[in-house]
């Protein structure tokens, strides 16, 4: 159990490691790069949903715990297998799990920028933070583009 205890605490704090999708958290990797910088005005927010992460982590620790627990099941042959079993579905609930405690609320930001073309970002956010109408930039560079306030 108390082996059960350890590995559940490893995913946990792995989850909570995820990067930040915001407009304002930059990667060490995106400092001192040119980012080319267009405004306008933002015409729809809608929120939707990052889908959370799906790493092996996950998975294996959920594997290993079902596989623990499984394994207290029965005596002999049964007890192997059920300990398999354990391990299987243990693997499928720890990915899904992982998954979901990983999630974050998003925003599809639709801006119409000033030379008349519309663009939609989406990046972690909560409604709040924009509305129609406010005026922004949208910053481009190395494939990536984010919505800020102006």
């Amino acid at each position: 159990m108390k082996t059960a205890l350890i590995l559940l605490s490893t995913v946990a704090l792995l989850a909570g490691c995820a990067s930040s999708k915001s407009g304002d958290v930059y990667t060490r990797d995106q400092a001192r790069y040119e980012h080319t910088v267009r405004v306008g005005s933002v015409e729809a927010v809608r929120e939707v949903q990052l889908e959370g992460t799906k790493t092996p982590v996950g998975g294996l620790a959920g594997a290993a715990i079902g596989g623990i627990a499984g394994s207290t099941v029965g005596g002999g042959k049964g007890s192997a297998i059920a300990a398999v079993v354990g391990a299987v579905a243990g693997g499928l609930l720890g990915g899904n799990i992982e998954e979901s405690a990983t999630r974050k609320p998003a925003l599809e930001i639709t801006v119409k920028l000033d030379n008349g073309q519309l663009v939609s970002i989406v990046q972690e956010g909560h409604a709040a933070e924009f509305r129609p109408g406010d005026r922004v930039r949208v910053l481009s560079g190395r494939g990536e583009s984010r919505v800020s306030r102006y």
